[in-house]
């Protein structure tokens, strides 16, 4: 073997293992250097190095199954030739490498993303809407369908062209900003203001006897566009949100069509350009009888085509176009038999590819997705699982969903049915018929929804008990708005959940008297934990790499508080066994585990500062143990060469009875700025503030 092999060899055989130290340790070992020369060369200190490849040689060893030292590496390995499935190893590592640095799909498409995948002439007509006066776009699609995607590209074009771009994900907004109009609309230009780096000036402009909408449209009009010298492109996300409060959108989304009419004859108008995008299923749900968002260029997100499909897949590393050409005309292509199950749709294509690349027991294995995906245990079943919590309310819209489902030819069913499905992405229309939007939905759901094969709705709702039913159901609905509110990747509660969340708990406070046994009232207390030079490691190694430590993270934060605080919990819920000892164990405790941001997780617990310290140093100790190697050349000052995590603490008695009134936000503002604390200090500590 040459060195090259070897090196191939052990990147292969062990997934993001293989430092830069440690393969600048073998290469130098190979050649016959010293460790004092590799320590000269790499700018790390002998004793470093030393370790790293003492680490090194005891891989190898377990590796080739008898003892590996500096002094014998090149001269046990150069007599060896590579085994045959060794090298089909190595082909299998570099057909991928070489071309694709995984993302998990999991939100928008950055920019600088080689997994984007245009679909003209879509594009080209949202960046040309936003070039003329008072341009808008609404993208309006069923969700992962790319929206999020195509509004980064648009935002992209606006600012090449010079304009100012502000982003607003309403997902960002606490609850009790959606109290009434007018706390909404001061927070929506107070939050517009802050992007542009305008000093907010919401009382200059605010006249309680003219109303919120017309203090909005004068603050808009009067202050922050003509302090801009450019076209301003704001980006409205997630709409849906603001949907979820029929009188507030109602408000909201007539400002934005004044805006944008006015913008036809006044010119301060023209200097704005709206981009919108919103789930269609959301005014499902809100039944609202028609769209206040059909302004501008309406734009809907197609389906990929094969195509498409196969562009994506040769970017994945599958050469799935060039063995079509090889196979006979009856014979059907990789891309086929995917689209097959799931259609085009954008988000179950890319983690379906996703899986067949990455290292997960599906690699190459199309033929197990397939059989896996209709089923519980299939890579979909999260995804699909928020559309039968949906449907589980929506019993009439459930059993015309059914219908269509239950046989395989398309179906007639009342108009307003039909398109209702069809906003939510569930079916497609053909004529006056109905089919479903993919095979999976209709495999799928038929065991989900599981009326029965040939009963009546009528027939299986009455062939229960009427109460025992209810219970089931409620039951069945509670687990699935608990597996809604997970993030993805690592498990735990998403961001938006921690807002509802901590709302919550802050609200309790004025509700219950919640004390420790002693009689003391008890914190509440959050711990913001950030991954210390994340992007840097993500950067380095891989998002494969960065994924699977972020689930280990989230893992060691369980278990931390398990350990620190005894009992068990639900990660999601987080809710405690009311049994456990200890001076804040009371019947409802409860704590959250959430995914903060990219790098960052929150826990939410009601316990005094000295508990939540304890907690936080326990959770920077388990990250440290997990030795999770970090080497990044050129970068010094590292607080350790492992991962390391950087912690701030806050600790608040919620006070909602006496003036002022504190809010959720106070403790937030504690807690980051302990924990920006806690990283200008360098890092790799705990910061109570």
């Amino acid at each position: 073997m040459t060195i090259e092999e070897v090196i191939l060899l052990i990147k292969a055989s062990f997934p993001n293992t293989l430092t830069p130290l440690q393969e600048l340790v073998l290469r130098s070992s190979w050649d016959g250097k010293t460790y004092t020369n590799i320590a000269l060369e790499a700018h790390y200190g002998e004793e470093r190095v030393r370790k790293v490849a003492s680490n090194l040689w005891q891989l190898m060893s377990d590796f080739w199954q008898e003892p590996i030292q500096k002094s014998n590496f090149r001269q046990v390995l150069q007599l060896r030739e590579l085994e045959r499935r060794q090298h089909q190893l190595i082909q299998e590592f570099n057909r991928v490498t070489t071309k694709v640095s995984l993302e998990f799909p999991n939100g928008p498409v950055s920019i600088d993303s080689e997994f984007y995948i245009y679909r003209p002439p879509i594009e080209q007509m949202a960046c040309d809407e936003i070039t003329g006066p008072g341009g808008a776009v609404c993208i309006k699609s069923p969700k992962r369908m790319g929206k999020s995607s195509l509004l980064l590209r648009i935002l992209a074009h606006g600012a090449n062209l010079g304009y100012r771009t502000v982003s607003l994900d309403f997902q960002q907004a606490d609850l009790s900003i959606f109290a009434n109009i007018d706390k909404f609309l001061r927070w929506f230009c107070a939050n517009i203001s802050r992007e542009l780096g305008l000093e907010p000036k919401l009382n200059d402009y605010w006249n309680e006897d003219m109303g919120s909408k017309v203090s909005c449209l004068i603050y808009f009009q009067d202050y922050l566009l003509t302090s801009l010298e450019s076209p301003l492109v704001l980006a409205l996300n997630e709409i849906d949100v603001v949907l979820e409060y029929p009188e507030i959108a109602k408000d909201f989304l007539t400002l934005l069509r004044s805006w944008y009419e006015q913008a036809k004859y006044i010119e301060a108008w023209q200097g704005l350009r709206l981009v919108m995008a919103y789930s269609s299923e959301v005014l499902v749900h809100s039944r609202m009888t028609h769209s206040p968002l059909n302004i501008g260029l309406p734009i809907k997100l197609p389906p990929f085509s094969q195509e498409q499909v196969e562009d994506l897949a040769q970017r994945h590393g599958l050469d799935w176009c060039g063995k079509r050409s090889l196979m006979p005309p009856s014979s059907r292509s990789e891309a086929d038999r995917l689209m097959g199950m799931v259609g085009g749709h954008p988000y179950l294509i890319r983690l379906a590819l996703y899986y067949l690349v990455a290292k997960g027991g599906l690699e190459g294995d199309l033929e197990m997705l397939l059989q896996q995906a209709p089923t519980e245990s299939g890579i979909f079943d999260e995804y699909l699982r928020q559309y039968v919590l949906f449907l589980r309310g929506e019993p009439e819209l459930a059993a015309a969903f059914y219908e269509v489902i239950a046989t395989d030819t398309p179906v007639r069913l009342e108009p307003i049915l039909a398109h209702r499905l069809q906003n939510l992405g569930l079916v497609n229309l053909e004529g006056d018929r109905v089919c479903p939007a993919c095979e999976l939905f209709r495999l799928y759901f038929r065991e989900q929804l599981n009326y029965g094969q040939s009963i009546p709705q009528q027939s299986f709702a009455s062939s229960m008990p009427e109460a025992h039913r209810m219970e089931e159901l409620a039951r069945e609905n509670q687990h699935l708005r608990m597996r809604s509110t997970l993030d993805e990747l690592t498990q735990v509660a998403n961001r938006r959940y921690f807002n509802t969340y901590l709302q919550i708990e802050w609200q309790r406070y004025g509700r219950e008297n919640l004390a420790s046994l002693s009689g003391e009232e008890i914190p509440l207390s959050l711990i913001l934990c950030d991954i210390d030079y994340f992007k840097i490691y993500n950067k380095t190694y891989g998002n494969i790499a960065g994924d699977d430590c972020l689930r280990k993270i989230a893992k060691t934060i369980q278990k931390s508080l398990e350990r620190v605080l005894g009992g068990s919990f639900c990660a999601a819920k987080g809710t405690f066994d009311p049994s456990i000892s200890g001076n804040m164990r009371l019947e409802g405790q409860s704590l959250l585990i959430a995914r903060y941001s990219g790098e960052q997780f929150a826990i939410v617990v009601h316990a005094d500062a000295g508990v939540a310290v304890n907690i936080a140093e326990t959770i920077r100790e388990g990250v440290k143990e997990l030795a999770i190697l970090c080497d990044y050349p050129g970068i010094g000052g590292l607080p350790a060469s492992v991962l390391t995590v950087s912690i701030g603490v806050a600790s608040i008695i919620p006070d909602r009875e006496t003036e002022p009134k504190t809010e959720p936000e106070t403790i937030i503002v504690a807690a980051e700025k302990a924990l920006s604390l806690a990283k200008r200090r360098g890092r790799d500590r705990v910061v109570l503030g």
